[in-house]
């Protein structure tokens, strides 16, 4: 892929594998001779004497007051204050506290500050923007300075290529606060919505390629022709956290642009690849970030009908319960489900428990469904109880040779539907019969 001049030939970037910027300030200060690291110690060598200390984190490092603030109005102010505390021979030593990105990225404006070559790929680019807006790098105080770079590579690096938005992202997980509050993470989101549209051959074009906004709006419509899969950016939408997952899911129902069934399909996805089970649950996944994370997914859920599977509502409902999330968000997915029992087969009704000591199949939480069902019916009378009567029947057969299903558990679903439910009671007699002769 070609290069491109950001700023009087100051920055250029390239897209040959990965988006990469090299930049510049647009006016040198200070020429150094070296940048050198003992341990935790890093020292810029002059001709100057070195009149600025700035420790971040562990490290520290020994630079020139004019290099410095001459592009941060933060560490201007603190010098400033620093001049009438300190005493007479000694270096003003300023520490900073919770630097977005750490030493390494500090590193990294120290050596813009002083006109050396600085690397911006996608994965430092949101730490190093992020720094440039702690340190207050704006273009108030020197035209080109870091905030400007960092935002025009940004831009490009969002518009540009599919697995580096995914890298920026990446690399917002330890300064997720600055992040928000610069709103890269919306940008990302909002960039994914868009780009999971569009035919993904796309994102290989090289820049010098002419792509009008007409040929970027691809629909799911146009992808289906090509021979391409709705599903092909799941996989890497599944691998985001899910806090970044969530805001990601979020931008594309409000974008629209992709129909609620395949929104659905990949919460799912989503959720089987981190939460498949409650033996496969991941070791970082504490209690309460388990619980957290329930009650996200189920609040990202599409509200349009059919655009979530009932099995994967169940699955949904009992890790709710596990995890004992509020009652009101337990009770939307019951409802939820309650609404899809009409059209339900047995095997939609499955949910294994993972408890040896358990039933094979949680027969709890489908009691419990049926239960919302029937409070909804007596509400809005519909037609179709004897379908539900049926489905219900039918799981109870199923269900009923297990050997650890208890009489506690078997009765309350047997009898949670009112009499008139059923018109045959051929099927509930033989699950009664099989049951008992298990006991």
């Amino acid at each position: 892929m070609g290069s491109r001049s950001l700023d009087s030939g100051k920055a250029t970037v390239s897209g040959r594998k990965y988006s990469k910027c090299v930049i510049l300030p647009a006016n040198e200060n200070m020429v150094p001779e070296a940048l050198e690291k003992r341990n935790q110690n890093w020292t810029v060598r002059t001709r100057v004497a070195n009149d600025l200390i700035i420790q971040v984190g562990d490290s520290s490092f020994q630079l020139h007051k004019l290099a410095m603030v001459s592009k941060s109005e933060y560490l201007n102010r603190l010098v400033f204050q620093k001049r009438s505390n300190r005493a007479k021979d000694t270096l003003p030593k300023i520490k900073i506290e919770s630097f977005p990105g750490g030493s390494e990225i500090f590193e990294l404006v120290v050596k813009f500050c002083y006109g050396m070559k600085v690397d911006l790929t996608a994965s430092n680019i949101a730490p190093v923007h992020c720094a440039a807006h702690f340190l207050e790098m704006s273009d108030d105080l020197e035209h080109g300075n870091l905030i400007s770079k960092t935002e025009a590579f940004l831009s490009f690096v969002l518009f540009s290529a599919w697995k580096d938005i995914f890298r920026v992202l990446k690399s917002c997980e330890p300064i997720s606060l600055w992040a928000m509050k610069l709103q890269i993470l919306q940008r990302c989101s909002d960039a994914i919505a868009w780009k999971a549209s569009i035919d993904p051959k796309l994102f290989t074009l090289s820049e010098n390629d002419a792509i009008s906004l007409n040929v970027l709006a691809n629909d799911a419509e146009n992808l289906k022709h090509k021979g391409i899969a709705e599903n092909w950016w799941f996989e890497d939408v599944s691998c985001l956290r899910i806090d970044h997952f969530v805001e990601v899911i979020k931008s594309i129902k409000k974008k629209g642009v992709l129909r609620s069934k395949l929104v659905g399909s990949c919460v799912a996805y989503w959720t089987e690849k981190w939460i498949s089970g409650s033996e496969n649950l991941p070791k970082h996944l504490t209690r309460q970030l388990l619980r957290v994370t329930t009650e996200s997914l189920i609040r990202i859920l599409p509200e349009e009908e059919n655009s979530i599977s009932a099995n994967f509502l169940l699955h949904l409902l009992k890790l709710g319960i596990m995890m004992r999330i509020s009652c009101e968000l337990l009770n939307e997915v019951g409802k939820k489900i309650a609404l899809k029992l009409e059209n339900c087969r047995v095997s939609d009704l499955l949910v294994k428990n993972y408890d040896n000591d358990a039933t094979v199949y949680d027969v709890g939480t489908v009691t419990r469904v049926v239960e919302a069902y029937v409070s909804s019916m007596l509400k809005n009378p519909t037609p179709k109880l004897l379908v539900v009567g049926k489905l219900v029947d039918g799981y109870l057969a199923l269900v009923s040779p297990d050997d650890k299903l208890s009489v506690e558990q078997f009765r309350p679903l047997a009898e949670a539907l009112p009499n008139d439910a059923r018109y045959c009671h051929d099927t509930l007699y033989t699950a009664i019969d099989t049951y008992l002769k298990g006991m």
